[in-house]
């Protein structure tokens, strides 16, 4: 087993070191990578939610964790020599690739590529036990008029070629801009 476990990549040693260490965090690791940039090695860690989670990966749980994954590689050292770690979240255009991730959209709109090709565009509203998105499909309304809203679609997970969280930012105006009024005059 020694043999197989130095065999692997930085990457694959890097995994083995953190899978349990980001677990016991209550978090999921969702990707590794090792690169080199500008000369200098990194390691980019990326964790998220696990599927029953509702909590999103806030800045203090990302700083929680960086602490528990870096002792985790400075006890262990999977990768030669020095490097850099960044531990952060999956960003918001990040694609939907696990039940879990579906799991924390449902309420958000989605687009999502069937394997057959067709585009569906709304809000997910479940994703069922038998591995199904329940999406209801919403077309933009023009010039002034209200968005149409169809009848929901019921799509298997195993049906899905690519999905992404739409951000919309489209009902921001410049008075809800979602910024803290903290220090702000009365």
């Amino acid at each position: 087993m020694v043999a197989a476990a130095s065999a692997a990549g930085p990457a694959q040693r890097v995994r083995q070191v953190l899978d349990p260490v980001v677990a016991a965090s209550g978090l999921v690791l969702e990707d590794v990578r090792v690169r080199r940039s500008g000369g200098r090695q990194v390691v980019e860690v990326l964790v998220g939610p696990d599927e029953h989670d509702e909590r999103d990966v806030d800045l203090d749980r990302v700083a929680e964790v960086t602490r528990a994954v870096s002792d985790a590689l400075d006890a262990s050292d999977p990768v030669a020599g020095e490097y850099t770690l960044e531990v952060g979240s999956r960003g918001a255009d990040s694609p939907l690739t696990a039940r879990r991730h579906f799991v924390h959209a449902v309420g958000r709109s989605v687009r999502v590529r069937r394997r057959d090709g067709e585009v569906v565009a709304g809000r997910l509203t479940d994703v069922q036990d038998d591995d199904a998105l329940v999406v209801v499909p919403v077309t933009p309304g023009l010039k002034g008029r209200p968005p149409r809203v169809g009848a929901p679609l019921t799509i298997a997970l195993d049906d899905v070629a690519d999905a992404r969280v739409e951000v919309d930012l489209s009902g921001l105006g410049p008075d809800d801009d979602g910024a803290d009024d903290a220090g702000r005059e009365s």
